[in-house]
């Protein structure tokens, strides 16, 4: 069965090694570790932290992934810039030589996959549109395929998670994506957040899993209510946790199922806690107790 997780980025005010401790003393099986400022940040790698780390959830039996959306980590002041579809070449190359640094990252720590998303078009384009500059998928497209061909180097899978209000926000757009990579699409998982499907309408929720069912290879698991893109506790929102779950263990998935309740680090280990009392409530109410 897939293994539950929980992102770090949820737990912004601990240290990184307590929130190994705290995650594996709740019962999650898995970390999704968010690289930021202070919490092994690729661009400033605390040496001694990337081996304990590595140590601790070998000891823990905690399954690590990486996730590339820490906010201000490239640049103090524009969240989530530089991006791949960046007009400026150099901003683009800053972006792929923090995600090369990251695969490098995860290498070391024995995490897979790592995952990571397109960014904002200059002019607001998505790539659902059907009228996306080609220049948006031309660097997109460079830009992955440099990651992709150092991920292959070392041994890593990368998830790609559509972004609501990102060029690419939907799964119909990574289908779109794979497809202009070619050959090299085939390498590119998909890394699905149940919440963003409530704000783009790519429901029923479990329909969409089991339609993407052999691209999966990432889950992110949170709340979404009214369609905006803000990350909720389960039962604050539309989302049906069983059918998400139904649909999960009937395609037979096997990665991470890792909760993402990035608004929550004031109040992270009560949510990280209760996140897990639903979730397992939804599995004991499917048999899977």
């Amino acid at each position: 069965m897939f293994r539950l997780a929980y992102n770090t980025n949820g737990l912004a005010h601990h240290r990184l090694l307590d929130a190994l401790r705290l995650l594996a003393d709740l019962g999650y099986e898995g970390v999704a570790i968010t690289p930021d400022v202070g919490q092994l940040d690729p661009l400033d790698l605390d040496r001694r932290l990337v081996d304990d780390v590595r140590r601790w959830s070998d000891e823990l039996g905690l399954d690590l992934s990486l996730e590339t959306g820490a906010r201000f980590l490239l640049d103090p002041r524009r969240k989530h810039f530089p991006s791949l579809l960046e007009r400026d070449a150099a901003d683009r190359a800053r972006r792929v030589d923090f995600l090369c640094r990251t695969v490098d990252l995860a290498a070391e720590l024995g995490a897979d996959p790592v995952s990571l998303w397109a960014g904002n078009a200059p002019d607001g384009a998505t790539a659902e549109s059907g009228t996306a500059p080609e220049a948006c998928w031309t660097h997109l497209v460079d830009g992955l395929r440099a990651v992709l061909d150092h991920a292959g180097e070392r041994g890593v899978s990368l998830a790609f998670e559509p972004e609501p209000g990102m060029f690419v926000e939907r799964p119909a757009g990574f289908r779109a994506l794979r497809a202009h990579l070619g050959g090299a699409g085939e390498e590119l998982g998909l890394c699905l957040d149940v919440g963003h499907l409530l704000c783009t309408g790519d429901l029923p929720a479990g329909a969409t899993i089991r339609a993407h069912a052999e691209e999966l290879v990432l889950v992110h698991l949170d709340d979404v209510k009214d369609g905006v893109h803000e990350h909720r506790m389960f039962g604050e929102g539309d989302l049906d946790l069983r059918d998400v779950l139904r649909a999960l263990l009937e395609v037979g998935f096997q990665g991470q199922a890792a909760v993402e309740l990035s608004r929550d680090s004031h109040r992270g280990p009560a949510a990280a806690r209760e996140a897990l009392v639903h979730l397992r409530a939804a599995l004991g109410s499917l048999g899977q107790a």
